[in-house]
């Protein structure tokens, strides 16, 4: 039973996830919307499924619903301070820095996904990754001191991607 559901399913969050995107792109649930999302949703992963060489080991979805959580209200504030920042300060005044991130990370989507949320949160911008995947280069709009941004991404961010992923 379990091998037959894994060969319909072969990733069935990324199923899940596609229906619900489908959804909020046509700009309405309705029956035809949730059918054609779920046929997306049923076809894209197994058309793809060749270009997963190792099947995604199973993620906690309250940890991973935390995580979106904790990345949404990050951008709520920082949209906040940047909008404060270049409403108040000369540019003079900013302190931009650029920050190395040696990352504990290893398997590539999680290391994807810790790119994207600082990409994602206003003031800061994963600019290079190095060949290993050991180090991410970040740019931060205004900061005081690299070591602060640092330690505040790898213990927000990385910890709990570490917990999820690996």
């Amino acid at each position: 039973m379990q091998r037959a559901r894994r060969s319909i399913l072969p990733h069935p969050f990324l199923t899940f996830v596609l229906i619900v995107v489908w959804c909020l792109l046509a700009g309405g649930i309705s029956l035809g919307t949730v059918v054609f999302g779920t046929i997306l949703g049923l076809l894209i992963p197994q058309v793809t499924a060749a270009y997963w060489p190792d099947a995604p080991r199973r993620v906690h979805p309250v940890k991973i619903t935390l995580y979106v959580l904790l990345v949404l209200w990050d951008i709520l504030i920082a949209n906040i301070e940047v909008a404060w920042i270049v409403l108040t300060k000369k540019n003079r005044d900013m302190r931009s820095i650029w920050v190395t991130i040696p990352l504990e990370l290893r398997t590539p989507e999680a290391i994807a996904i810790l790119a994207g949320t600082i990409t994602l949160t206003p003031g800061t911008v994963t600019a290079d990754m190095s060949d290993e995947g050991h180090c991410l280069l970040i740019h931060a709009l205004n900061a005081d001191d690299a070591d602060a941004v640092r330690d505040d991404i790898k213990n927000r961010y990385e910890r709990r991607l570490k917990e999820i992923f690996e």
